[in-house]
């Protein structure tokens, strides 16, 4: 290597490590061939990098990540982690905790990121939604995130659906799930019921009515097409028909009716309740039977 180069090569590293020690820093850092360019991949040591304060993400599967170790060990970090200059010589991660964690884990002293610069609704916002990308994220985890994108980094559903590549629909049908009872939201989380069920269940006027259907899901191991039939009924209940007397009338009313028909040449109907109220209706045809009756009632 000539004299020139190695003087090139060395302005160019001192260049860089003032750039790197700026608070200021952009996304600057290099390649494989040791020339300095924009966008490229930085090692970093790991104890300079610290937590980001913004992690939706607090619960870490151990068996998960000691397996995610030992494939750094064999072949090393694969896809580097993004952080953001915070002082001196200091960084802060702002995605890729578990491959941090697990780079610890496995013993390293450097790993491989992109240096970009982020304020803390970007870093918030990122973190979000690389959280949002993991396939085994639950339901509620997903809708608590979309949640703090509207929220906390002012998206509308629109510019939310575009940045995470899901329709509004879809993003409607999480957020849903935040309006459920605590213990049907915490039956979804733990995986006792599924998202098919929680869409049904939300259909439920009442939240005792969902907390039912909620315990019988559990108890019967209903499918989701049983719990939506379920929920139908439940909020269209059929009218409660009245069920017909059986009342039996006495003898003595019976003997009445028939000698009041005989006498006014009409049919009679007397009905009676168990507490001893009803009535007596008297059938005719047409005026002029109604006025033979009255004439009839009132002979002595």
């Amino acid at each position: 290597m000539s004299q020139d180069n190695k003087f090139k090569k060395r302005g160019l590293g001192r260049g860089l490590e003032a750039i790197l020690q700026s608070p200021d820093t952009d996304i600057t850092s290099t390649d494989i061939s040791g020339n300095y360019v924009a966008g490229a991949i930085a090692e970093i040591e790991l104890d300079k990098i610290e937590a980001n304060p913004f992690q939706p993400r607090t619960d870490f599967d151990d068996m998960a990540l000691r397996e995610l170790s030992a494939s750094i060990k064999a072949q090393g970090v694969i896809q580097p982690v993004t952080v953001r200059k915070s002082g001196f010589d200091k960084y802060q991660l702002i995605s890729g905790e578990r491959r941090l964690r697990a780079s610890k884990l496995a013993g390293l002293s450097t790993i491989p990121v992109f240096i970009r610069v982020a304020n803390d609704e970007q870093m918030l916002e990122m973190a979000l939604i690389e959280n949002i990308h993991r396939e085994n994220l639950n339901a509620i985890e997903v809708a608590i995130s979309y949640q703090r994108l509207i929220e906390e980094c002012k998206l509308t559903q629109e510019q939310l659906s575009d940045q995470v590549g899901k329709s509004r629909t879809t993003i409607t049908n999480f957020l849903r799930l935040l309006k459920l009872p605590p213990e049907v939201q915490i039956a979804l989380r733990d995986g006792h019921i599924s998202m098919g069920h929680a869409r049904a269940i939300i259909n439920l006027e009442k939240a005792e009515d969902q907390l039912v259907v909620l315990q019988k899901i559990i108890d019967n191991e209903l499918n989701v097409r049983q719990v939506e039939a379920l929920a139908r009924e439940m909020n269209n209940p059929e009218p409660k028909q009245k069920k017909a007397s059986t009342q039996v009338l006495p003898p003595v009313f019976k003997q009445q009716a028939r000698q009041l028909a005989e006498k006014i040449e009409a049919k009679v109907d007397i009905k009676r309740s168990a507490n001893g109220k009803g009535n007596i209706v008297i059938g005719f045809n047409s005026d002029s039977e109604f006025e033979k009756i009255i004439e009839k009632l009132n002979k002595p």
